[in-house]
């Protein structure tokens, strides 16, 4: 009898990344959370003490990043990596971390020495973020966790957004590299 992988190890380590990415991509899905308590107001978001304030940069990466880099950024060994200490995430250059968010990011990619090879999709989780959204969710992953670079601001999304690249889809570390310079 032939087992999940149909016996063929190759074609199961071609699906692993699907495996691995889809559940991840479903979960990142950004799709507003609805209260189950049933004496909230029809149509109003229920807060928990302590959670983090509609539309804030926590909150945005709750709902996007959360699943694949984790509640405290480290990411997953092997699979995601670390947005703690990241010279991508913390790069003096701006331009860097907000092409990430815009475009997503593919291929193989280095961070904190550690080489890693998959796909984050525009917006974290394939739906586009506005200019506002971006520079939250980019400030707080530049500020939680110990990380302490500068906030992002709208306008410098904007700008980023508006200037030409000659690359298309997903950014690469080989078209991020020269700007981490």
């Amino acid at each position: 009898m032939k087992g999940i992988c149909h016996g063929s190890v190759g074609r199961w380590a071609m699906s692993l990344p699907a495996i691995v990415l889809v559940p991840g991509l479903i979960a990142c899905g950004g799709a507003e959370r609805q209260s189950s308590d049933p004496g909230a107001a029809a149509g109003a978001p229920a807060v928990a003490a302590g959670a983090p304030a509609p539309g804030s940069g926590e909150q945005l990466y709750q709902q996007r990043c959360v699943t694949c880099h984790q509640a405290n950024g480290e990411g997953l060994a092997g699979a995601f990596p670390p947005l703690v200490g990241s010279e991508y995430a913390l790069a003096a250059n701006v331009a860097v971390p907000i092409r990430i968010v815009l475009n997503g990011m593919q291929g193989p990619v280095t961070v904190k020495g550690v080489q890693y090879n998959g796909v984050m999709p525009p917006g974290g989780a394939g739906i586009a973020l506005s200019d506002e959204e971006a520079a939250a969710v980019l400030t707080y992953v530049r500020s939680a966790w110990g990380n302490s670079a500068s906030a992002i601001t709208p306008q410098q999304v904007a700008t980023e957004r508006a200037a030409p690249r000659a690359a298309t889809g997903p950014a690469t570390a080989e078209e991020l590299s020269p700007l981490l310079q």
